[in-house]
């Protein structure tokens, strides 16, 4: 997640890492809970259910993260320093 001109984040940007840390926070404790599962011989539906409440979450937090970036290169489309529009493609096709 970039930075303004002055190398700090903007109050948009501070927004969307908190948002990513917390999907994040919640796809960790999700795993958890399939870890604590399988080793407890859980039933392999609540397993799966769990795995994919993990696979989901983690792919919202890789969304927000390209979709702050991509709005980040749109307002500042002369920095050099930004994912370019085809990087930003590759990536949103890797999470879907």
């Amino acid at each position: 997640m970039g930075a303004t001109t002055h190398g700090e984040p903007s109050l948009e940007e501070h927004e969307a890492k908190r948002k990513v840390s917390n999907r994040l926070r919640r796809a960790q404790g999700q795993l958890n809970a399939v870890i604590a599962a399988v080793e407890s011989d859980a039933d392999c539906r609540d397993v799966v259910q769990q795995l994919s409440a993990v696979s989901k979450a983690l792919d919202r937090a890789g969304f927000l993260v390209i979709s702050t970036a991509l709005k980040d290169c749109l307002t500042s489309p002369d920095d050099d320093s930004k994912p370019r529009p085809d990087e930003l493609e590759k990536l949103f096709l890797s999470l879907a």
